[in-house]
């Protein structure tokens, strides 16, 4: 569905970012890979998707760096020919009372869970605008949408992806080009995993029972979302069923928000 396409993914060498860049690049999209990691993993991660028949590259760029971002865009758009599809993913969190909060990891969070969008949007968008089509995805949480304790900047951050969401998805209503927000809930990536390990092991849990406590809290499925359910989602938000889908939150979070 998308030979000839070209997507950027921030924060894709793990977790949400990688499932949504192996499921582009399943529906042939040619994919620039981006975020921190052991250089053979990301190697190895290169060829698994050139496997597939796509191009791949991979980009260290810092989204806390607003000239890095440009500087992605443009190595992607030399090396495909276009960026026609651009997924912001990455983010980080820190929690603390507001009271609390170190404002160093306010600003860090800020800089990479909401102003990397910005930047990225700006330097993608005009592109997009020119060739008539174009797929703009933010990953932002259930929590541009709820909040939960502790978690003020990183709750601020998603709620304002979501409103830049909207903005741009207005801003070029007449176009081909579309900007939604997909809003996960629990999702199993590594990272949640060793949340669970560290639960069970620190309250003498089993694994099952650690991963009831996380859900149980908020998740009333009772069950995680994965990588590939998220990855299907952004596959869908570019292809032509979602054409008049603009400025949308879109939740996948077993039933979170609808408490």
């Amino acid at each position: 569905m998308l030979h000839n396409k070209s997507a950027i993914v921030t924060g894709s060498t793990s977790g949400i970012g990688l499932g949504i860049a192996r499921a582009l690049a399943a529906q042939g999209a040619n994919v620039m890979l981006n975020g921190f990691g052991d250089a053979a993993a990301i190697a190895g991660l290169i060829e698994e998707l050139r496997a597939l028949g796509v191009q791949v590259r991979h980009s260290a760029a810092d989204m806390s760096r607003p000239e890095q971002i440009a500087a992605m865009v443009a190595e992607a758009t030399q090396a495909f020919g276009a960026v026609d599809i651009l997924v912001n993913n990455a983010g980080i969190q820190h929690t603390a009372p507001v009271h609390e909060f170190p404002v160093d990891k306010w600003d860090q969070i800020m800089a990479i869970n909401l102003s990397s969008n910005f930047h990225a949007v700006r330097s993608a968008l005009p592109q997009m605008r020119e060739r008539g089509w174009g797929r703009i995805i933010n990953v932002a949480s259930v929590h541009g949408l709820v909040a939960s304790v502790n978690k003020a900047a990183y709750v601020a951050a998603k709620h304002g992806v979501i409103g830049l969401t909207k903005a741009v998805a207005l801003e070029n209503a007449r176009s081909g080009v579309t900007c939604n927000a997909i809003c996960p809930g629990w999702v199993l990536t590594p990272l949640v995993q060793k949340q669970i390990d560290d639960l069970a092991g620190r309250e003498g849990l089993t694994e099952q029972a650690a991963r009831a406590r996380l859900l149980g809290e908020k998740q009333p499925s009772l069950e995680f979302a994965t990588p590939e359910q998220i990855g299907a989602l952004a596959v869908f938000l570019c292809s032509a069923g979602a054409d008049q889908i603009r400025g949308a939150a879109l939740n996948m979070d077993g039933g979170w928000a609808a408490q």
